[in-house]
């Protein structure tokens, strides 16, 4: 913000985050997205998708794979794929010789995500796991090369689980690695204390134990519908 003092502008920052009109938040797009026609492909195809509201924004899937640039990540993993967007958006950040695994359950959503990686020159560094993700993450923590191994997760999936999902990603990222929680605001619902959603009510729980977890460093974003990441601490 700024003010006029004795005939000067003043700029200041603002004690807290702007609200994004309508109008702010295209202009937000305007100046801030570099909107590949592969990713675009996906969301005008996904638009039509009776669950279309599932898919994360654009600018979110800039930050994630601006993300995975900044940490050098190689290894990745993803909970929650639908139509693949957010994959492909962390697949075209990831190095040729870079691996995400994808955990889903939905084989009529992800045969379409699979056509999208495959246009786009990815699919060779995706791997989808068509089992409930619990177990998928419980079979590589089991395995060789599983725990502690992983540079990047992103969680969105079945909000049931979301604790079990944290504590299972926590392990398999190494020090430094870095989680990124997707719908952690639930749509403003987190801030109303009395909410009897259990949604919200998980993820009012959720937050807080990840703003109290010594073994991370964190930061709560405003981002889309809330995302919450959180740094795996190296001691």
């Amino acid at each position: 913000m700024a003010l006029w003092r004795g005939g000067s502008k003043v700029d200041f920052m603002s004690v807290r985050t702007l609200n994004l009109t309508k109008k702010l938040y295209e202009y937000l797009l305007e100046a801030g997205l570099r909107d590949d026609p592969k990713l675009r492909r996906v969301r005008e195809a996904t638009a039509r998708h009776p669950a279309a509201g599932m898919q994360i924004s654009p600018e979110q899937g800039q930050f994630m794979a601006f993300l995975v640039r900044l940490i050098g990540a190689r290894r990745c993993i993803e909970l929650g794929t639908f139509t693949g967007y957010s994959a492909l958006c962390v697949a075209l950040a990831l190095p040729p010789d870079g691996k995400l695994i994808c955990c889903d359950v939905n084989e009529s959503t992800t045969s379409q995500a699979r056509r999208f990686w495959a246009e786009a020159g990815v699919a060779d560094k995706i791997d989808l796991r068509l089992a409930p993700a619990l177990e998928t993450l419980d079979g590589l923590l089991a395995g060789r090369g599983g725990k502690g191994s992983f540079d990047f997760a992103f969680i969105d999936a079945d909000k049931d689980n979301y604790e079990a999902y944290y504590e299972r990603c926590l392990e398999l990222l190494r020090p430094g690695g870095l989680m990124a929680i997707d719908n952690v605001l639930w749509d403003g619902e987190v801030a109303e204390a009395r909410s009897r959603d259990p949604t919200a009510q998980m993820f009012r729980r959720l937050n807080a134990k990840i703003r109290d977890d010594v073994r991370v460093d964190m930061s709560l974003l405003p981002l889309g519908d809330g995302v919450m990441l959180a740094r795996r601490r190296e001691t």
